[in-house]
Protein backbone atom coordinates (compact mmCIF):
# COMPACT_ATOMS: atom_id res chain seq x y z
CA UNK A 1 0.00 0.00 0.00
CA UNK A 2 1.05 3.83 -0.92
CA UNK A 3 1.62 6.40 1.49
CA UNK A 4 -1.52 7.31 0.79
CA UNK A 5 -4.59 6.70 2.70
CA UNK A 6 -7.14 4.53 -0.20
CA UNK A 7 -10.59 6.11 1.32
CA UNK A 8 -13.06 3.03 0.21
CA UNK A 9 -16.54 3.61 -0.81
CA UNK A 10 -18.18 4.52 2.77
CA UNK A 11 -15.36 7.02 3.06
CA UNK A 12 -15.91 8.71 -0.23
CA UNK A 13 -19.39 9.61 1.18
CA UNK A 14 -17.83 11.20 3.59
CA UNK A 15 -15.36 13.14 1.51
CA UNK A 16 -18.57 14.23 -0.88
CA UNK A 17 -20.04 15.90 2.55
CA UNK A 18 -17.90 17.59 3.88
CA UNK A 19 -17.01 19.11 0.41
CA UNK A 20 -20.51 20.27 0.64
CA UNK A 21 -20.64 21.46 3.76
CA UNK A 22 -17.25 23.48 2.89
CA UNK A 23 -18.91 24.67 -0.70
CA UNK A 24 -21.59 26.08 1.70
CA UNK A 25 -19.58 27.60 4.40
CA UNK A 26 -16.45 28.75 2.02
CA UNK A 27 -18.43 31.68 -0.24
CA UNK A 28 -19.65 33.82 2.89
CA UNK A 29 -16.41 33.05 4.81
CA UNK A 30 -14.03 34.39 1.87
CA UNK A 31 -16.45 37.02 1.11
CA UNK A 32 -14.45 39.72 2.52
CA UNK A 33 -11.14 38.73 1.81
CA UNK A 34 -9.35 38.82 -1.78
CA UNK A 35 -9.22 34.74 -1.67
CA UNK A 36 -11.66 33.49 -4.21
CA UNK A 37 -13.82 30.24 -2.99
CA UNK A 38 -12.46 27.87 -6.24
CA UNK A 39 -8.85 28.54 -4.65
CA UNK A 40 -9.93 27.39 -1.82
CA UNK A 41 -11.55 24.46 -3.50
CA UNK A 42 -8.22 23.40 -5.39
CA UNK A 43 -6.46 23.89 -2.08
CA UNK A 44 -8.56 21.42 -0.66
CA UNK A 45 -8.08 19.02 -3.52
CA UNK A 46 -4.44 19.30 -3.29
CA UNK A 47 -5.09 17.96 0.23
CA UNK A 48 -7.42 15.23 -0.70
CA UNK A 49 -5.16 14.06 -3.31
CA UNK A 50 -2.93 12.86 0.01
CA UNK A 51 -5.65 11.17 1.04
CA UNK A 52 -6.88 8.56 -1.39
CA UNK A 53 -5.41 6.74 -4.18
CA UNK A 54 -3.97 8.33 -6.64
CA UNK A 55 -4.01 5.98 -9.73
CA UNK A 56 -7.42 7.04 -11.04
CA UNK A 57 -7.27 10.85 -10.33
CA UNK A 58 -5.70 11.60 -13.47
CA UNK A 59 -7.40 12.60 -16.50
CA UNK A 60 -4.73 10.54 -18.12
CA UNK A 61 -5.90 7.65 -16.49
CA UNK A 62 -9.74 8.35 -16.66
CA UNK A 63 -10.27 10.75 -19.92
CA UNK A 64 -14.09 9.77 -20.35
CA UNK A 65 -15.25 10.49 -17.07
CA UNK A 66 -13.36 13.78 -17.25
CA UNK A 67 -14.78 14.78 -20.38
CA UNK A 68 -18.38 14.16 -19.08
CA UNK A 69 -18.05 15.26 -15.76
CA UNK A 70 -16.24 18.66 -17.80
CA UNK A 71 -19.11 19.06 -20.17
CA UNK A 72 -21.76 18.51 -17.87
CA UNK A 73 -20.44 21.44 -15.49
CA UNK A 74 -19.96 23.85 -18.75
CA UNK A 75 -23.66 23.20 -19.90
CA UNK A 76 -25.61 23.98 -16.54
CA UNK A 77 -23.33 26.94 -16.21
CA UNK A 78 -23.93 28.64 -19.87
CA UNK A 79 -27.63 27.87 -18.64
CA UNK A 80 -27.06 29.28 -15.40
CA UNK A 81 -25.60 32.45 -17.16
CA UNK A 82 -27.93 32.89 -19.97
CA UNK A 83 -31.21 33.22 -17.73
CA UNK A 84 -28.77 35.52 -15.59
CA UNK A 85 -28.61 38.48 -18.44
CA UNK A 86 -31.17 40.61 -18.58
CA UNK A 87 -29.96 42.46 -21.67
CA UNK A 88 -31.78 41.68 -24.74
CA UNK A 89 -29.20 40.25 -27.64
CA UNK A 90 -29.07 42.43 -30.23
CA UNK A 91 -25.98 43.82 -32.47
CA UNK A 92 -25.16 47.08 -31.16
CA UNK A 93 -25.97 46.86 -26.79
CA UNK A 94 -23.68 43.44 -27.63
CA UNK A 95 -21.39 45.31 -29.25
CA UNK A 96 -18.79 44.94 -26.42
CA UNK A 97 -19.15 41.31 -26.10
CA UNK A 98 -19.00 40.92 -30.28
CA UNK A 99 -15.48 42.61 -29.88
CA UNK A 100 -14.09 40.09 -27.39
CA UNK A 101 -15.83 37.03 -29.73
CA UNK A 102 -14.71 38.14 -32.80
CA UNK A 103 -11.46 40.13 -32.31
CA UNK A 104 -10.14 39.15 -29.69
CA UNK A 105 -10.40 35.48 -29.44
CA UNK A 106 -9.12 34.33 -32.79
CA UNK A 107 -6.51 36.96 -32.52
CA UNK A 108 -5.37 35.73 -29.52
CA UNK A 109 -6.01 31.97 -30.64
CA UNK A 110 -3.34 33.06 -33.35
CA UNK A 111 -0.86 34.61 -30.96
CA UNK A 112 -0.75 31.83 -28.20
CA UNK A 113 -0.29 29.43 -31.54
CA UNK A 114 2.42 31.45 -32.76
CA UNK A 115 4.29 31.26 -29.55
CA UNK A 116 3.81 27.38 -29.05
CA UNK A 117 5.36 27.07 -32.65
CA UNK A 118 8.58 28.87 -31.52
CA UNK A 119 8.68 26.86 -28.74
CA UNK A 120 9.33 24.29 -30.72
CA UNK A 121 5.47 22.77 -30.59
CA UNK A 122 4.56 20.89 -33.98
CA UNK A 123 1.56 23.33 -35.18
CA UNK A 124 -1.24 21.14 -35.03
CA UNK A 125 -0.19 20.62 -31.13
CA UNK A 126 -0.08 24.35 -30.92
CA UNK A 127 -3.19 25.26 -32.53
CA UNK A 128 -4.92 22.71 -30.01
CA UNK A 129 -3.59 23.97 -26.66
CA UNK A 130 -4.46 27.66 -27.71
CA UNK A 131 -7.91 26.25 -28.63
CA UNK A 132 -8.17 24.33 -25.53
CA UNK A 133 -7.34 27.59 -23.72
CA UNK A 134 -9.15 30.19 -25.79
CA UNK A 135 -12.69 30.06 -23.94
CA UNK A 136 -13.09 32.02 -20.76
CA UNK A 137 -14.74 30.17 -18.32
CA UNK A 138 -18.63 30.33 -17.12
CA UNK A 139 -18.11 28.18 -14.51
CA UNK A 140 -15.11 29.51 -12.72
CA UNK A 141 -16.44 33.83 -13.46
CA UNK A 142 -18.93 34.35 -10.97
CA UNK A 143 -16.96 36.73 -9.12
CA UNK A 144 -16.77 38.82 -12.10
CA UNK A 145 -20.47 38.02 -13.83
CA UNK A 146 -23.93 39.44 -13.52
CA UNK A 147 -25.47 38.28 -10.44
CA UNK A 148 -28.91 37.38 -11.79
CA UNK A 149 -32.04 38.36 -13.55
CA UNK A 150 -33.65 40.92 -12.48
CA UNK A 151 -37.51 40.00 -11.89
CA UNK A 152 -40.50 41.88 -11.07
CA UNK A 153 -43.33 44.12 -12.27
CA UNK A 154 -40.97 47.32 -12.22
CA UNK A 155 -38.20 45.64 -13.25
CA UNK A 156 -35.53 47.56 -15.37
CA UNK A 157 -34.18 44.87 -17.89
CA UNK A 158 -30.78 46.09 -18.78
CA UNK A 159 -27.17 45.75 -17.17
CA UNK A 160 -25.88 48.50 -15.48
CA UNK A 161 -22.66 46.88 -14.79
CA UNK A 162 -20.52 46.70 -18.61
CA UNK A 163 -17.43 45.10 -17.43
CA UNK A 164 -19.69 42.21 -15.82
CA UNK A 165 -22.32 41.86 -19.02
CA UNK A 166 -19.02 41.89 -21.09
CA UNK A 167 -17.70 39.17 -19.38
CA UNK A 168 -20.82 37.12 -18.57
CA UNK A 169 -21.99 37.24 -22.71
CA UNK A 170 -18.56 36.57 -23.60
CA UNK A 171 -18.35 33.71 -21.52
CA UNK A 172 -21.94 32.06 -22.44
CA UNK A 173 -20.78 32.71 -26.15
CA UNK A 174 -17.23 31.12 -26.95
CA UNK A 175 -17.04 27.99 -25.11
CA UNK A 176 -18.88 26.83 -28.37
CA UNK A 177 -16.97 29.31 -30.83
CA UNK A 178 -13.62 27.94 -29.60
CA UNK A 179 -14.97 24.36 -30.58
CA UNK A 180 -14.54 25.00 -34.90
CA UNK A 181 -10.52 25.58 -34.01
CA UNK A 182 -10.30 22.73 -31.84
CA UNK A 183 -11.71 20.41 -34.40
CA UNK A 184 -9.26 22.65 -37.02
CA UNK A 185 -6.21 20.91 -34.73
CA UNK A 186 -7.96 17.48 -34.83
CA UNK A 187 -8.21 17.91 -38.71
CA UNK A 188 -4.54 18.79 -39.26
CA UNK A 189 -3.07 15.85 -36.87
CA UNK A 190 -5.34 12.93 -38.67
CA UNK A 191 -4.29 15.00 -41.86
CA UNK A 192 -8.21 14.68 -42.63
CA UNK A 193 -8.38 18.63 -43.48
CA UNK A 194 -10.19 20.18 -46.17
CA UNK A 195 -10.78 23.83 -45.78
CA UNK A 196 -13.92 24.53 -47.62
CA UNK A 197 -15.68 21.62 -45.38
CA UNK A 198 -14.66 22.94 -42.77
CA UNK A 199 -15.32 26.44 -42.91
CA UNK A 200 -19.29 25.17 -44.53
CA UNK A 201 -19.80 22.46 -42.21
CA UNK A 202 -17.41 23.13 -39.20
CA UNK A 203 -17.93 26.69 -39.07
CA UNK A 204 -21.02 27.51 -40.40
CA UNK A 205 -23.03 24.49 -40.45
CA UNK A 206 -23.09 23.33 -36.84
CA UNK A 207 -23.53 26.85 -35.60
CA UNK A 208 -26.39 27.55 -37.25
CA UNK A 209 -28.13 23.72 -35.67
CA UNK A 210 -27.06 25.39 -32.45
CA UNK A 211 -28.25 28.05 -32.78
CA UNK A 212 -31.84 27.18 -34.29
CA UNK A 213 -32.20 24.89 -31.71
CA UNK A 214 -31.50 27.14 -28.73
CA UNK A 215 -33.86 29.33 -29.84
CA UNK A 216 -36.60 26.83 -30.96
CA UNK A 217 -36.29 24.69 -27.61
CA UNK A 218 -36.21 27.97 -25.57
CA UNK A 219 -39.04 29.69 -27.37
CA UNK A 220 -41.41 26.51 -27.57
CA UNK A 221 -40.50 25.71 -23.74
CA UNK A 222 -40.92 29.39 -22.67
CA UNK A 223 -44.50 29.69 -24.24
CA UNK A 224 -45.16 26.64 -22.73
CA UNK A 225 -44.08 27.96 -19.49
CA UNK A 226 -45.68 30.86 -18.96
CA UNK A 227 -48.70 31.04 -21.33
CA UNK A 228 -49.77 27.66 -22.14
CA UNK A 229 -53.67 26.95 -22.74
CA UNK A 230 -53.48 24.02 -20.15
CA UNK A 231 -53.23 24.93 -17.04
CA UNK A 232 -50.79 22.19 -15.73
CA UNK A 233 -48.19 22.60 -18.65
CA UNK A 234 -47.85 26.51 -17.60
CA UNK A 235 -44.42 25.49 -15.23
CA UNK A 236 -44.37 29.47 -14.08
CA UNK A 237 -47.41 28.04 -11.55
CA UNK A 238 -46.30 25.04 -10.52
CA UNK A 239 -43.23 26.57 -9.67
CA UNK A 240 -41.18 23.25 -10.86
CA UNK A 241 -37.53 24.65 -11.16
CA UNK A 242 -36.22 21.43 -12.83
CA UNK A 243 -37.24 23.21 -15.97
CA UNK A 244 -34.21 24.59 -15.71
CA UNK A 245 -32.12 21.12 -15.80
CA UNK A 246 -34.76 19.22 -18.07
CA UNK A 247 -34.36 22.30 -20.82
CA UNK A 248 -30.37 22.00 -20.37
CA UNK A 249 -29.90 18.57 -21.21
CA UNK A 250 -32.42 18.24 -23.96
CA UNK A 251 -31.45 21.13 -25.62
CA UNK A 252 -27.93 19.73 -25.33
CA UNK A 253 -28.16 16.49 -26.17
CA UNK A 254 -30.88 17.26 -29.38
CA UNK A 255 -28.21 19.29 -30.86
CA UNK A 256 -24.93 16.83 -30.46
CA UNK A 257 -27.40 14.25 -31.69
CA UNK A 258 -27.76 16.75 -34.85
CA UNK A 259 -24.09 17.28 -34.96
CA UNK A 260 -24.52 20.74 -34.27
CA UNK A 261 -22.81 23.10 -31.29
CA UNK A 262 -24.24 22.43 -28.05
CA UNK A 263 -22.55 24.96 -25.93
CA UNK A 264 -24.02 27.44 -28.13
CA UNK A 265 -27.77 26.27 -27.99
CA UNK A 266 -27.71 25.73 -24.05
CA UNK A 267 -26.74 29.27 -23.80
CA UNK A 268 -29.20 30.50 -26.90
CA UNK A 269 -32.08 28.50 -25.63
CA UNK A 270 -31.73 29.93 -21.76
CA UNK A 271 -31.33 33.96 -23.37
CA UNK A 272 -34.96 32.74 -25.48
CA UNK A 273 -36.55 31.53 -22.50
CA UNK A 274 -35.65 34.49 -20.88
CA UNK A 275 -36.91 36.81 -22.89
CA UNK A 276 -40.21 35.26 -22.97
CA UNK A 277 -42.41 37.21 -20.03
CA UNK A 278 -38.55 38.59 -19.11
CA UNK A 279 -40.37 40.25 -15.52
CA UNK A 280 -41.68 36.68 -14.08
CA UNK A 281 -40.20 35.46 -10.54
CA UNK A 282 -40.11 32.27 -11.96
CA UNK A 283 -36.65 32.97 -13.61
CA UNK A 284 -35.09 34.22 -10.63
CA UNK A 285 -36.30 30.76 -8.97
CA UNK A 286 -34.89 28.88 -12.02
CA UNK A 287 -31.62 30.69 -12.15
CA UNK A 288 -31.45 29.88 -8.00
CA UNK A 289 -32.00 25.60 -9.10
CA UNK A 290 -29.28 26.03 -11.44
CA UNK A 291 -27.16 27.84 -9.82
CA UNK A 292 -26.89 25.37 -7.20
CA UNK A 293 -26.81 22.45 -8.84
CA UNK A 294 -23.24 24.28 -11.09
CA UNK A 295 -21.75 24.93 -7.44
CA UNK A 296 -22.03 21.46 -6.09
CA UNK A 297 -20.55 20.37 -9.88
CA UNK A 298 -17.50 23.31 -9.91
CA UNK A 299 -16.39 22.18 -6.46
CA UNK A 300 -16.13 18.77 -7.84
CA UNK A 301 -14.64 19.65 -11.03
CA UNK A 302 -11.74 21.72 -8.91
CA UNK A 303 -11.86 18.86 -5.91
CA UNK A 304 -10.24 16.10 -8.83
CA UNK A 305 -8.28 19.35 -10.61
CA UNK A 306 -6.38 19.60 -7.17
CA UNK A 307 -6.21 16.11 -6.61
CA UNK A 308 -4.97 15.44 -10.05
CA UNK A 309 -2.51 17.24 -9.51
CA UNK A 310 -1.06 16.17 -5.87
CA UNK A 311 -1.17 12.98 -8.32
CA UNK A 312 1.34 14.48 -10.63
CA UNK A 313 -0.71 15.97 -13.22
CA UNK A 314 2.18 18.57 -13.22
CA UNK A 315 5.40 16.15 -13.72
CA UNK A 316 5.80 16.74 -17.09
CA UNK A 317 5.43 20.69 -17.14
CA UNK A 318 8.08 21.93 -18.97
CA UNK A 319 9.99 25.95 -19.02
CA UNK A 320 8.14 25.97 -22.30
CA UNK A 321 4.93 25.26 -20.56
CA UNK A 322 5.03 27.44 -18.12
CA UNK A 323 5.94 30.06 -20.31
CA UNK A 324 2.87 29.36 -22.64
CA UNK A 325 0.27 29.21 -19.41
CA UNK A 326 2.17 32.80 -18.29
CA UNK A 327 2.37 34.29 -21.25
CA UNK A 328 -1.67 33.56 -22.10
CA UNK A 329 -2.81 34.76 -19.01
CA UNK A 330 -0.60 37.99 -17.94
CA UNK A 331 0.24 39.12 -21.48
CA UNK A 332 -1.51 37.58 -24.08
CA UNK A 333 -5.03 37.75 -23.58
CA UNK A 334 -5.06 41.47 -21.74
CA UNK A 335 -3.60 42.85 -24.56
CA UNK A 336 -5.49 41.79 -26.92
CA UNK A 337 -8.54 41.89 -25.41
CA UNK A 338 -7.74 45.69 -24.59
CA UNK A 339 -6.59 46.30 -28.35
CA UNK A 340 -9.59 44.88 -29.14
CA UNK A 341 -12.02 47.19 -27.17
CA UNK A 342 -10.33 50.46 -28.52
CA UNK A 343 -13.16 52.70 -29.29
CA UNK A 344 -15.70 51.43 -27.19
CA UNK A 345 -18.21 52.59 -24.83
CA UNK A 346 -15.93 51.22 -21.99
CA UNK A 347 -13.96 53.83 -19.89
CA UNK A 348 -10.09 53.07 -19.69
CA UNK A 349 -10.61 51.49 -16.43
CA UNK A 350 -13.31 49.12 -17.50
CA UNK A 351 -11.53 48.52 -20.56
CA UNK A 352 -8.58 46.79 -19.03
CA UNK A 353 -10.65 45.29 -15.93
CA UNK A 354 -12.75 43.49 -18.80
CA UNK A 355 -9.50 42.50 -20.89
CA UNK A 356 -7.46 41.44 -17.83
CA UNK A 357 -10.27 38.70 -16.64
CA UNK A 358 -10.42 36.18 -19.19
CA UNK A 359 -10.66 32.92 -16.58
CA UNK A 360 -9.33 29.64 -18.31
CA UNK A 361 -11.47 27.17 -16.52
CA UNK A 362 -13.66 24.03 -16.79
CA UNK A 363 -14.23 24.22 -20.67
CA UNK A 364 -10.62 23.92 -21.39
CA UNK A 365 -10.56 20.69 -19.72
CA UNK A 366 -13.39 19.58 -21.50
CA UNK A 367 -11.85 20.23 -24.76
CA UNK A 368 -8.85 18.50 -23.83
CA UNK A 369 -10.45 15.66 -22.86
CA UNK A 370 -12.35 14.84 -25.83
CA UNK A 371 -9.81 15.73 -28.46
CA UNK A 372 -6.75 14.24 -26.52
CA UNK A 373 -7.10 10.92 -27.85
CA UNK A 374 -5.40 12.11 -30.99
CA UNK A 375 -2.09 13.49 -29.55
CA UNK A 376 -1.55 10.86 -27.43
CA UNK A 377 2.36 11.53 -27.50
CA UNK A 378 2.14 14.78 -26.53
CA UNK A 379 -0.85 14.28 -23.94
CA UNK A 380 0.89 14.05 -20.69
CA UNK A 381 2.85 17.74 -21.66
CA UNK A 382 -0.72 19.08 -23.01
CA UNK A 383 -2.40 18.14 -19.53
CA UNK A 384 0.79 19.08 -17.42
CA UNK A 385 0.05 22.96 -19.11
CA UNK A 386 -3.43 23.18 -19.41
CA UNK A 387 -3.67 22.59 -15.96
CA UNK A 388 -0.95 24.72 -14.99
CA UNK A 389 -2.96 27.73 -16.94
CA UNK A 390 -5.82 26.73 -15.06
CA UNK A 391 -4.36 26.65 -11.75
CA UNK A 392 -2.54 30.00 -12.78
CA UNK A 393 -5.95 31.73 -14.20
CA UNK A 394 -7.75 30.58 -10.81
CA UNK A 395 -4.86 32.11 -8.31
CA UNK A 396 -4.61 35.19 -10.16
CA UNK A 397 -7.95 36.11 -11.10
CA UNK A 398 -9.81 34.51 -7.73
CA UNK A 399 -7.03 36.81 -5.54
CA UNK A 400 -8.01 39.86 -7.60
CA UNK A 401 -11.29 39.86 -8.63
CA UNK A 402 -12.87 41.01 -5.49
CA UNK A 403 -10.67 43.68 -4.83
CA UNK A 404 -11.02 44.60 -8.89
CA UNK A 405 -14.51 45.20 -8.92
CA UNK A 406 -15.11 46.85 -5.76
CA UNK A 407 -12.80 50.17 -7.34
CA UNK A 408 -14.91 49.99 -10.39
CA UNK A 409 -18.16 50.15 -8.51
CA UNK A 410 -16.82 52.84 -6.37
CA UNK A 411 -15.60 54.21 -9.67
CA UNK A 412 -19.24 53.90 -11.24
Amino acid sequence: MSRAMIINGDGLYLVAGLALLLGAVLPRLLSRYAVSAPIAFLGAGLLLGLAVDRTHLSPLAEPELTEHLAELTVIVALMGVGLAIDRPISLLSWAVTWRLLFVAMPAGIAALTGVGWLLGLAPATALLLAACLAPTDPVLASDVQVEGPTTGEDAELDEDDEVRFALTSEAGLNDGMAAPLVYLAVFVATKSFTPWEWIAWDIVGKTVIGVAVGFGAGWLLGRMTFSAPARSLRLSESREPVLALAMTLGVYGLTQVLQGYGFIAVFVAALTLRSVESRHEFHEELHDFIGELEHILTWGVLLLLGAAITAGLLEPLTPAGVVIGVLLVVVIRPVIAWLSLARSELVATERWATAAFGVRGVSSVYYLAATGAHFQDELPWLWATLGFTVVLSVVLHGVAATPVMRFLERRG
